[in-house]
């Protein structure tokens, strides 16, 4: 059912409150906010289901800009047309506006004290086990059978070992998926031909 002009503003509106609070409290980038989307986007609000969202999510590593912000506006014009992908865009990118404005007026002062260096190395220990946690998530709804396991582990092997293109990876993990996956039909069980 098509959604007018005011329930698409209407909705958009409440995108750009959850994505002002994923933005808001979110320290690490995109990986880091991938539970508070599936909290968010998939828990609360229903408005993607959590492979639509990991879908979404890989799109958004593949396409230029930050990953937060490309997912927040591909999911807002998915659910709000061009309203939403504007509002949900502004929402995650409101709170680091101000944050960062406010950090590097007063960050310039007081980087070199011991408690601030203590608090970031605090920071980054808990952002360390967020990405932790999304790739675990991720790694259990994503690799359900031994080819998207070896491709997974090669591909950790060539970015993390060689230093291979994160989007060469995707587009080769793309094609592999395509050739071995495209033809079957999710029906739940194996076809028996």
């Amino acid at each position: 059912m098509q959604k007018t002009l005011a329930e698409r503003w209407k909705l958009a509106l409440k995108m750009y409150v959850s994505f002002f609070q994923i933005g808001l409290f979110t320290f690490g980038g995109g990986y880091a906010m991938l539970p508070m989307l599936e909290k968010e986007c998939v828990d609360k609000h229903a408005w993607t289901t959590r492979e639509e969202l990991l879908d979404i999510f890989a799109l958004a590593q593949c396409t230029p800009g930050i990953i937060a912000v490309n997912t927040a506006t591909f999911l807002g014009k998915k659910q709000a047309g061009l309203p939403g992908a504007v509002l949900a865009t502004l929402g995650v990118v409101s709170p680091s506006l101000v944050i960062i404005s406010l950090i590097a007026a007063l960050l310039k002062n007081f980087a070199d004290l011991e408690p601030v260096q203590h608090a970031l190395a605090g920071v980054r220990a808990a952002v360390t086990a967020l990405i932790f946690a999304s790739v675990w998530k991720m790694a259990k709804s994503s690799l359900k059978d031994p080819l998207s396991i070896a491709m997974a582990v090669i591909a950790f092997i060539l970015v993390a070992l060689f230093g291979t293109s994160p989007v060469a990876i995707v587009f080769a993990g793309a094609l592999i998926g395509f050739l071995f996956f495209g033809g079957r039909k999710k029906t739940g069980k194996e076809d028996d031909a």
